[in-house]
């Protein structure tokens, strides 16, 4: 199982702790955090989050290429903008891409996206979500 980044993981202990509050049990937000290392096999919380925090996240630039996933389709492309919002870490980024990416799911209509701008974190992923919960987009900078 891949470690994700310290804020993923406390975004995955605010949705157990939601999860366990809709079915009639109560959590503090730090018992959350402990189970959630526990399931990452660390003993507590400072031991996973040392641990996250070491993780490099990836170095976006302008001009960088990068693929991945948008709106659940394979990509490849370059970043052509890029912008950092206030302290949250979070990224505006303006990718160009390759080819044109048929954003549909359906079989009788079509609508093709070549540039797409969104607000990322760190670690290549939307902060805007599917309806089934997907990021928007996931990227990562090419091989």
């Amino acid at each position: 199982m891949t470690l994700p980044g310290v804020a993923e993981l406390k975004a995955q202990a605010r949705r157990l702790r939601a999860a366990l509050a809709a079915s009639g049990q109560t959590l503090s937000h730090s018992q959350s955090l402990e189970l959630l290392s526990a399931q990452y096999g660390f003993r507590d919380w400072n031991t996973a989050c040392a641990a996250a925090s070491s993780i490099p996240a990836p170095s976006f630039a302008v001009g960088s290429r990068v693929c991945g996933h948008y709106m659940q389709k394979t990509f490849a492309g370059e970043i052509i903008g890029l912008s950092k919002l206030g302290r949250s870490g979070h990224i505006r980024v303006t990718v160009q891409f390759d080819q044109p990416v048929d954003v549909v799911s359906f079989d009788s209509f079509s609508a093709h996206r070549s540039r797409v701008t969104s607000v990322i974190r760190e670690d290549g992923l939307s902060v805007s979500k599917t309806s089934n919960g997907e990021p928007h987009l996931k990227m990562k900078l090419a091989d």
